[in-house]
């Protein structure tokens, strides 16, 4: 099968399609035959060997496809199933993914809408469970127009959440159609905050990694109420949070955003999709920031 896989590290151009051995489905997994997947930052910090130093490396954590192959102890599901779900093993930019967590493709989600969601879900519900966010909260996310900061907001509002998000001008009437309520980030923003919530929020959470930690402690009442997932450097300097995944993954997420997207209450924007063998031009295009949305690898 073909499979998008790196030798070396350096900038997009280092990507390939290589042919691979076909993956099988283990005990408690399936196999997909894969109709789209997911580009996030973290396949162009792979790609620089900022993350892992292994080489060669594939690439791609979330899919969505047809299921083909089912593994031992797997019920609820059979090939032909149309899913979408979440890889451990960092190949589902590919012809074929073995899947771990996944969830049915709803009526109305197309399969890269689908590839979109599974990070993005499972990185906002966890970093919501860290937080505690619950009914009569307020909550500040820190790049609420991204895809995990979209993410973040539908889900804290269906727990009964008031939400702030902070994004450009330009964003802030799809924050509104989200549930949140905006405010422009960069200077005075704590101000700006500050007038929508006096006495501050309860909750916040960085998103975005840009540097705003010490006014979300402010705004929180303190670096015990603040959560990010994009500064590591920012959370040990200020005493913040960081959410990895390592303490444990949210994948009841999948099902809970899946039955939410039938009911049409959920959805992850796509800013543009690429054929799989425009990898790198999704890469670039990633990279230089200029898409508003998640990118997606459309495959066959």
């Amino acid at each position: 099968m073909r499979a998008v896989l790196f030798r070396r590290f350096g900038g997009p151009e280092v990507l390939e399609l290589a042919e691979l051995p076909e993956p099988h489905a283990g005990p408690g997994e399936v196999r997909i035959r894969v109709r789209a997947a997911g580009v996030n930052a973290s396949d162009w910090k792979k790609r620089r060997g900022l993350m892992d130093q292994r080489l060669p490396q594939t690439l791609g954590y979330e899919a969505a496809g047809i299921v083909d192959e089912v593994g031992e102890g797997v019920a609820g599901v059979a090939a032909g199933d149309a899913v979408f779900g979440a890889s451990p093993y960092g190949a589902a930019q590919a012809e074929l993914a073995v899947l771990s967590d996944w969830a049915a493709l709803p009526d109305g989600l197309g399969f890269a809408e689908a590839a979109a969601v599974p990070a993005a879900a499972e990185t906002a519900a966890r970093s919501l469970d860290v937080l505690g966010v619950g009914t009569g909260d307020i909550l500040l996310v820190n790049g609420a127009s991204g895809s995990v900061g979209s993410a973040a907001v539908q889900l804290a509002v269906h727990r009964g959440a008031r939400v702030i998000g902070t994004g450009s001008p330009a964003t802030h009437d799809a924050l509104r159609a989200l549930g949140a309520e905006p405010v422009a980030y960069g200077d005075g923003m704590t101000d700006r905050v500050r007038a929508m919530a006096p006495a501050g929020v309860d909750r916040a959470l960085d998103v975005a990694g840009s540097g705003v930690l010490p006014e979300l402690v402010a705004l929180a009442g303190g670096a015990e109420n603040v959560v990010t997932v994009a500064d590591y450097a920012g959370a040990r300097r200020h005493g913040v949070r960081f959410s990895s995944g390592d303490a444990g993954r949210a994948t009841y997420a999948l099902s809970q955003v899946a039955e939410r997207a039938a009911a049409g209450e959920f959805s992850i924007a796509v800013g543009r999709t690429f054929p799989l063998e425009e990898v790198a031009e999704a890469h670039r295009v990633g990279e230089s920031g200029t898409v508003r949305g998640k990118l997606v690898l459309v495959v066959g």
